[in-house]
Formats: C-alpha cells, structure tokens, sequence
C-alpha cells in the first residue's frame, strides 16, 4: 500500500527545500510501501535486532515455515525449542512470546490507532519487552504510514542531515530536531529521502 499524502508531501517538500527538491527529483517513481500486517511487522523487527541482515533472513525464512499464519496463537503455543530452533536467541524467544501475550491479552489496540497519537502507540508498543522508541518509529513509518516521524536516533538519518545540511558534521539531537521542524508535517517522507540518498535500495518491512 502507498501513502496517499506521498503526492501532496512531495510537492510540498519540494517547494520550501531545494536540497530535498533534488533527492525527491533522483528517486521519482519509488515511495515508501506498507505490507505485511501489524503482528508479523513486529515479530520481524524483533528477529531482525543485532543480527545481519543475511543472518534476519535465515531466521525469517525458518519462522515462516514453522509457523505458517504467524498468529500470536501459534507463539504463545509454541515450545521455546520451536522456536529456538528458528535461530532465535532465548532473549529474542522471550520477546516474541511478550509480543504474542500483549496481542492476546488485548494491550494492543490495532484497532484503536487510527484515533491514538504517534506518542500514544509509541507508549503503547514500548511497553513490549524487545521494543524500543526506534522500533516503535521504524514500525509508524513503514507499516502504519504515519507522515509526520522524525526518528532523531536513527544513525542513517543522523549520517544523511549530516551530509546534505551539515556540510558532513554531525549535528546535535537538539540540532536535529530543531532541523526536522522545516518538514512538518511530512518528516516521514523527508526522512524516507534522506535514507534513499545513503542507501537507493529501500528498505522493506
């Protein structure tokens, strides 16, 4: 699914920034897509932290076969050798079953966020054991599509606003969020560019 504020956000951008009038201009034709649903997100966010992205895709690739529908059902239910077996870390084995309980036990109201504030879910998903702020803010960005996220933490984005508004220092975490405020309320998509001029290949989650 593709944000249906990338039109106007673009064209925004693009007339109050030249510099990123000029990354919006390299990457036309590619934008930000969401795809799969909320739980399996998470679960792959999870499995991803602190491992390469060959060795996330290995793991990835056994939970799939697995655990075919990926339901919370499926994990709590599981034995912690089911899913060590995948390549899961007993900590990360800990984290997904935390995962699965809030979403059986109704702490995560998926059906509630169109209503609730970014901070509000970022409050909500933090609460999970193995879910930080920059993994709630990557999951607002790439599944939910919210348009207004500026994870200052992010060092990709820090390397970008570096390169592109720093003349290559690193500028402050009170200098980064003082930087975001020129892309209100589009700081998704402006840091989705900032990313795309590191790395052309955009991420998939």
């Amino acid at each position: 699914m593709i944000p249906e504020f990338w039109s106007q956000a673009t064209r925004e951008l693009a007339h109050r920034d030249p510099v990123m009038a000029e990354l919006i201009r390299s990457f036309a034709g590619v934008t930000l897509v969401s795809r799969d649903e909320p739980f399996t997100t998470l679960i792959r966010s999870i499995v991803g932290q602190q491992i390469s992205v060959k060795a996330a895709d290995s793991v990835w690739r056994k939970m799939r076969i697995a655990f075919p529908e990926l339901a919370p059902e499926e994990i709590i239910s599981a034995e912690t050798a089911e899913l060590r077996a995948c390549g899961l870390s007993a900590r990360k084995v800990e984290y997904l079953v935390d995962l699965a309980r809030h979403f059986l036990e109704g702490r995560i109201h998926v059906d509630r966020w169109s209503m609730m504030s970014d901070a509000e879910i970022v409050t909500e998903l933090t609460a999970v054991r193995g879910i930080g702020v920059w993994t709630a803010e990557m999951f607002l960005i790439f599944n939910q599509l919210r348009p207004d996220i500026w994870p200052v933490d992010d060092i990709g984005l820090q390397k970008a606003v570096a390169r592109h508004y720093g003349h290559g220092e690193r500028l402050s975490r009170q200098q980064l969020l003082e930087c975001g405020e020129r892309w209100r309320p589009w700081r998704s998509v402006a840091t989705w560019y900032l990313w795309r001029s590191l790395d052309p290949v955009p991420v998939e989650y």
